[in-house]
């Protein structure tokens, strides 16, 4: 049985995969989550890219996911007249919120967030373009912001800004988000991921939000503001699963802060049952590279020891020049780093306090699969909870996911070393229910006669929530 890897990929749609032949190549890579940034385009321009995904892994039958990544309040500064501006250290200049959007001088430029002005304070440090230019407020009146350059260099249209330390007041849900949460129920997005939450409250509107508009996709809380650290136990225990978002996060408490911070963010959210993705920057170089730096390669494989589920790709699929290559490289990354013993090592079952019978039984499995010579884990599912309950723990052993269920099936395409495969248990007769598993996964060259198999299942077949028996069966064994 050929190993298989168990960190997902994330990849970013956008221009560098409109090509049917090149989308096909990143999902043969092996690409399963693809994040449609609602910062940048139309809705229809995603709802064309999104067909083209779907279309084009049914070909294949693939099981894939769609994201689909609210913009959030990006505070960001308006227009220059010549596109861009070159600001020397020393220098002052003006962020001023009543100035026309593309009017931007050597002096000032427009801000698009009028509160602005009222939440930063003498000596505040403002980071412009993800830190690469660095302002002083000197002082702040209702409309401007008066700042002195400490680090220059050249800024162009429609940069963002963050405050150091956080601290802005602006909501997490705009106006936009709002309508694009209905556009995400209607393009039947299996996850959609709420940008800048300060708290757990921000997460609990979009789900409001989503139930309101006929939805239930999964929400992804972001992790990328100060405040969020603050409050960060709440927040991953309100979401489905965790973004760190490194980009703005590392602007907000520092660079140097980072790593650790994404070890902390991971471990929690490994704690509290939530799948992890870790984005930005993980392979930039390769936006215009065929191969990625040592330093890239590191990032990557130290996320997976962490315990990730999934890696991301934003601009190096979105807009790159090599997004086949780039997914090929996050690939051999992953499989790498997780032959590493480390990656092995099954948490305590001291540390683990079960609440559920569904929890008993994924812990019991995983605790039995490390322990036998398990080929396999087939989980029964309607919900996928089970096969995620189970993927917290980890083990060498793939854990397949069949379920009747579209979107249960799409959702646990997520879940760290979880495969999902289409099956419908309903119609099966419960005597006969595991060997009609097992010889699904036969008939996709998973198992072979001899291999020893755990399989999970309830009692009710088709209820929700009723896990509740394991099963060790060798392959062959049972009867017609």
């Amino acid at each position: 049985m050929n190993y298989l890897r168990r960190t997902k990929i994330v990849v970013t749609l956008g221009p560098s995969l409109d090509s049917p032949e090149m989308l096909e190549r990143v999902i043969l890579a092996g690409a399963v989550v693809f994040r449609a940034n609602f910062s940048h385009g139309e809705v229809s321009m995603h709802e064309a890219r999104i067909k083209m995904v779907r279309e084009i892994a049914a070909r294949h039958g693939k099981t894939v996911a769609i994201l689909v990544d609210l913009q959030g309040p990006k505070i960001r500064i308006g227009r220059f007249k010549n596109k861009k501006i070159m600001l020397r250290e020393g220098q002052q200049f003006i962020l001023d919120t009543t100035l026309d959007e593309n009017a931007g001088d050597e002096n000032s430029v427009s801000l698009g967030y009028e509160n602005l002005p009222d939440d930063v304070r003498k000596d505040d440090t403002l980071l412009l373009d993800d830190g690469r230019i660095v302002f002083k407020v000197l002082s702040s009146e209702h409309t401007k912001i008066h700042c002195k350059v400490m680090v220059g260099g050249e800024l162009s249209n429609n940069k963002g800004i963050n405050r150091l330390g956080g601290g802005l007041s602006a909501a997490a849900l705009t106006d936009k988000d709002r309508a694009d949460i209905n556009e995400a129920v209607r393009l039947e997005a299996d996850y959609i991921a709420v940008s800048f939450p300060r708290h757990a409250d921000d997460i609990n509107e979009a789900r409001a939000l989503l139930k309101a508009a006929g939805g239930n996709p999964g929400i992804i809380a972001k992790i990328e503001r100060a405040e969020a650290i603050t409050n960060l136990e709440g927040i991953i225990q309100a979401s489905d699963a965790v973004m760190i978002a490194r980009g703005d996060l590392g602007v907000e408490i520092g660079d140097a802060e980072l790593p650790g911070m994404q070890k902390k963010i991971i471990k929690i959210a490994r704690v509290f049952n939530k799948p992890v993705i870790t984005a930005t920057q993980m392979l930039e170089t390769m936006i215009s590279n065929t191969i990625p730096t040592r330093a890239e390669v590191s990032d990557v494989a130290n996320a997976v020891l962490d315990g990730t589920d999934a890696v991301m790709l934003s601009g190096e699929t979105a807009v790159g020049l090599y997004p086949d290559k780039a997914v090929a490289a996050m690939d051999r990354i992953c499989l790498s780093a997780e032959k590493h013993h480390s990656i092995k090592s099954m948490r305590r079952t001291s540390d683990v306090h079960l609440k559920y019978v569904d929890e008993a039984i994924a812990m019991a499995t995983m605790y039995t699969a490390n322990h036998l010579d398990i080929k396999a884990i087939i989980a029964l599912t309607e919900s996928g909870t089970t096969p995620l309950l189970m993927s917290r723990v980890n083990s060498y052993i793939p854990i397949y996911g069949l379920s009747r269920y579209e979107a249960t099936l799409r959702r646990m395409a997520l879940y760290r070393g979880v495969y999902p495969i289409p099956f419908d248990a309903t119609h099966i007769d419960r005597r006969v229910l595991n060997k009609a598993s097992i010889d699904e996964l036969q008939s996709r060259d998973i198992l072979k006669n001899g291999d020893l198999v755990i399989i999970t299942k309830g009692d009710l077949i088709g209820v929700h929530g009723r896990t509740n028996s394991l099963k060790i069966v060798t392959v062959g064994d049972l009867p017609a």
